[in-house]
């Protein structure tokens, strides 16, 4: 299977993203909406699955990123990685 571009989903990613909170602005305006419609389409279509939804978490993989607030509790220190939970795991 061939990958797009990191750079260029990533710049598709925050599309989505802009969209989205425009949309939840003024939900019944059918021009935000379609546009957001679009962006997810092509998401879709460059990750190979049939929701938004996969298709966002698919790409946030690919990019090395987890969902948005997974991010921010990890550099809170809430959240830990998996890497140093299973490395905890090992030690006891």
């Amino acid at each position: 299977m061939l990958l797009p571009d990191k750079a260029g989903l990533a710049q598709l990613l925050r599309r989505y993203r802009t969209w989205e909170q425009l949309v939840l602005q003024e939900p019944h305006n059918p021009v935000r909406r379609r546009r957001l419609d679009d962006v997810a389409y092509t998401l879709c279509v460059l990750m190979g699955h049939r929701t938004a939804h996969d298709a966002i978490r698919a790409a946030e993989s690919y990019l090395g990123r987890g969902p948005r607030g997974d991010r921010k509790l990890q550099a809170r220190g809430i959240l830990r990685t998996r890497r140093h939970n299973s490395s905890r795991k090992e030690r006891t």
